[in-house]
């Protein structure tokens, strides 16, 4: 499968594909197509499976696009300004991603629900109790809030990150929440009470933007009719 990157504000992925080649994405992912593409749209997996997705803040439904003949492409674009990072699933050994982090996948890819381990990590890790997986063999491409920054945690190797800014990270990453420490920064740090804690071995991809913190900031300035 070949694919090339489209644009920089706001990135696509454009996907070469052959004839019984398969993408799939979220319902409302594509954003442009040659001749040659058919859709076919289902919850990939059944009902269960579709309603967990639904928990992540994904869609219940999931569209498929399968090649027809030879050189037929598309193109998936992301929703807000940032990066779209391809992804070797089969090569990473799989990746826990946040919900709205992923664009769209090869067929032979296996988008999971999993929960988080520990009730506070769900609780106050600003992504909820549920998460997604991914996992199988093939290229999968994530959308990543403002620009991309990838660590791979050695054994042991801890790294502290805001609310957030955490896309996505290998199962073999410890991932719990720690509350910050010391009144004074609670109240005028402006961090917020907890920060995620990551413990290697394994691959981080961190995002340097959390939309919905940005929309926040958006929202508070603009002025109310009262």
């Amino acid at each position: 499968m070949n694919y090339r990157m489209v644009g920089k504000t706001i990135p696509a992925v454009e996907v070469q594909l052959n004839q019984g080649e398969t993408m799939f994405s979220q319902s409302g992912g594509m954003a442009w197509q040659s001749d040659g593409i058919e859709m076919s749209t289902n919850t990939r997996g059944g009902v269960l499976k579709g309603l967990g997705r639904m928990f992540a803040g994904e869609s219940m439904f999931i569209a498929h696009y399968q090649a027809v003949r030879d050189n037929a492409f598309i193109g998936f674009a992301s929703t807000v300004p940032g990066s779209i990072v391809p992804v070797d699933v089969g090569k990473n050994n799989g990746l826990i991603i946040q919900k709205g982090a992923f664009l769209c996948a090869e067929n032979s890819v296996q988008l999971e629900t999993v929960f988080t381990k520990k009730f506070s990590a769900g609780f106050f890790g600003g992504e909820g109790f549920i998460l997604q997986q991914l996992q199988g063999n093939g290229m999968a491409f994530l959308e990543i809030d403002g620009d991309v920054e990838q660590r791979d945690l050695q054994p042991g190797e801890v790294l502290k990150v805001d609310t957030g800014n955490v896309a996505a990270f290998s199962p073999s990453v410890s991932y719990e929440i720690e509350t910050v420490k010391g009144m004074g920064n609670i109240l005028f740090g402006g961090e917020g009470l907890f920060l995620t804690k990551l413990t290697g071995p394994g691959k981080v991809i961190l995002q340097t933007m959390n939309f919905a913190e940005f929309a926040g900031h958006i929202a508070a300035r603009i002025p109310s009719n009262g």
